[in-house]
């Protein structure tokens, strides 16, 4: 006790005590370090053994300590305490003393539930009201260390410090607000990136067979840096491989960004890739990131790029081999690290030779081309296609019931030609559904359209009818289908029906009236994937 007189005899310079104790409370944005800085500091002039910062909910009537720190280190916390009536009371009295000497704690109604929680009781403390601009923020305390007690120059010492206190514990509030607001920022994005790879798929349906080779070459490069440009008709599935390729790479976890270039206009293509500063226009009232930095640390796919304007193409290829990019009206270089994939359903080679295409970009992105087969070479995919369709539109239309394509219908589908590729398909069975209201899908629109080629006949009689009882010429005759594909036909369907299973009395070996392995052997010599999983589960292609 005499060592600590000793101390507080000393003229302790004020404005010292207070530059020190500031610069301590200031010397981390983590409020629990700055706390035991802080705390080592007075504790040379003060018996002072922990500190504490606490705020006071009002509508839950609970005083919540955000921080705590004593000699032998700092803890960041959120340990809510409710307060009874009469510490409700005593704390919603406007007072006029905003330092306040207790001389034990677990006999004042408000601090006596922290106390109790700290196992303070007998310990007295120094408590400051931390206000700015009129608005009560926290509390400051200040717990002596057991052995010596508070005198009011201490005290005074300590009222010092509300100006302080107040800015470093909205500091710290505003901080873990941050924080909180970036790990919900960060948990939404991850939700939304699942939610768009169930909507294209995660799993490419066709991936072991009509879309077998396709595979094994994203397999090869997504995990390198490498620009990819994937070629195929319109509505082959090229963002569904582009999104393939970005789940499978070491950019997974980074965004995925895609770009239409054709659905931009090209006076909105340079701002809408590359973004502008504040100013840089009539309506740029701030500074806006270009889709090219939101792919920042992921992909951007740039979809029918045979559209980009030749301005466009240029920055474009600066993007590609400096890997940096201008804002619209800014003077700033901003550096990017991105992985580019490229599509597009036009002849990128030719448009090269009639100079629509710049030849250097052409070549840049032309590092690992993958072709997408139309729907037409994959035929052996469409009963899983049309599988997987069918339990999507029926959910999104809340159909109580499963339908299933009639063996007819599965025959046209097959034979159809299918020019608007995997999304015609999904249109139809979209509109199947709407017509069809039974437990069967007959797909009446696939083959009897004049706009639509007549489906191929089944017969093997040159000189059949057709479906309206009508006879070919010998030179009018569509080519007849395959026997393999009637029969790939036929067992997918009765294996539809049977919801992939094989064998059992509920299985296709059943029904077809044949010995399990023998339908087996017959379904690895035709390419049929076995089971459930295999032919009707997965994503979109």
């Amino acid at each position: 006790m005499g060592a600590e007189k000793g101390l507080v005899k000393q003229r302790i310079d004020e404005k010292d005590f207070f530059r020190e104790a500031t610069l301590k409370l200031c010397s981390s944005l983590e409020i629990e370090r700055a706390l035991c800085q802080c705390l080592l500091y007075i504790r040379r002039f003060i018996p002072a053994g922990q500190v504490g910062f606490h705020v006071y909910h009002r509508d839950e009537g609970i005083v919540e300590t955000v921080a705590h720190a004593t000699p032998a280190g700092g803890q960041a916390t959120s340990m809510r305490i409710p307060l009874s009536a009469r510490g409700k009371r005593q704390i919603e009295k406007r007072r006029l003393v905003r330092v306040r000497l207790i001389e034990r704690l677990g006999d004042d109604p408000i601090t006596g539930p922290v106390a109790d929680r700290l196992e303070a009781w007998d310990l007295s403390a120094v408590v400051i009201d931390l206000v700015l601009e009129k608005t009560m923020l926290g509390i400051f305390s200040v717990f002596n260390n057991g052995r010596e007690q508070f005198s009011a120059e201490h005290v005074r010492l300590l009222s010092l410090l509300d100006k302080p206190c107040a800015i470093a514990l909205t500091n710290s509030l505003r901080f873990r607000e941050l924080k909180n607001l970036k790990e919900l920022l960060a948990d939404d994005n991850r939700y939304l990136q699942e939610e768009l790879n169930k909507m294209t798929g995660e799993q490419v349906i066709g991936a072991g067979q009509g879309l077998k080779e396709v595979m094994e070459m994203v397999h090869k490069v997504a995990p390198l840096e490498s620009p990819v440009l994937l070629l195929g008709e319109t509505g082959t599935g090229k963002e569904v491989m582009a999104n393939a390729i970005h789940n499978l790479s070491l950019r997974k976890d980074g965004p995925f960004i895609r770009v239409n270039c054709g659905a931009i206009p090209a006076s909105l293509l340079d701002s809408e890739l590359f973004g502008y500063e504040k100013g840089a226009f009539t309506g740029a009232i701030s500074r806006k990131r270009g889709r090219i930095e939101r792919a920042q640390g992921g992909t951007l796919f740039l979809d029918e790029i045979g559209e980009l304007s030749a301005q466009a193409q240029v920055r474009l290829l600066r993007v590609i081999q400096e890997k940096e990019i201008d804002r619209v009206g800014g003077s700033e270089t901003v550096r990017v690290n991105i992985r580019i994939i490229a599509a597009t359903h036009r002849n990128l080679e030719t448009m090269m030779e009639e100079q629509k295409f710049r030849a250097d970009l052409f070549f840049r992105l032309r590092v690992f081309p993958i072709r997408i087969p139309s729907l037409r070479e994959r035929t052996t995919d469409i009963p899983a296609l049309v599988r997987h369709f069918i339990l999507k539109k029926a959910r999104e239309m809340k159909r109580p019931h499963i339908p299933a394509p009639c063996p007819s219908a599965m025959a046209r589908l097959l034979a159809y030609h299918w020019p608007g590729n995997i999304r015609e398909l999904e249109n139809a069975v979209e509109r199947s559904l709407i017509l069809d209201r039974s437990n069967l899908l007959f797909f009446k629109e696939i083959g009897s359209q004049k706009s639509i080629s007549p489906p191929i006949s089944l017969s093997l009689n040159r000189d059949a009818p057709d479906e309206s009882g009508r006879f070919h010429e010998p030179g009018q005759r569509e080519p007849p289908l395959e026997l393999d594909q009637v029969l790939i036909t036929h067992i997918c369907h009765v294996l539809d029906l049977c919801n992939g299973r094989v064998e059992g009395e509920r299985g296709a070996a059943k029904l077809l009236n044949i010995h399990p392995s023998t339908l087996r052997k017959r379904m690895k010599k035709l390419n049929i994937s076995f089971g459930r999983r295999g032919m009707f589960s997965g994503g979109l292609a």
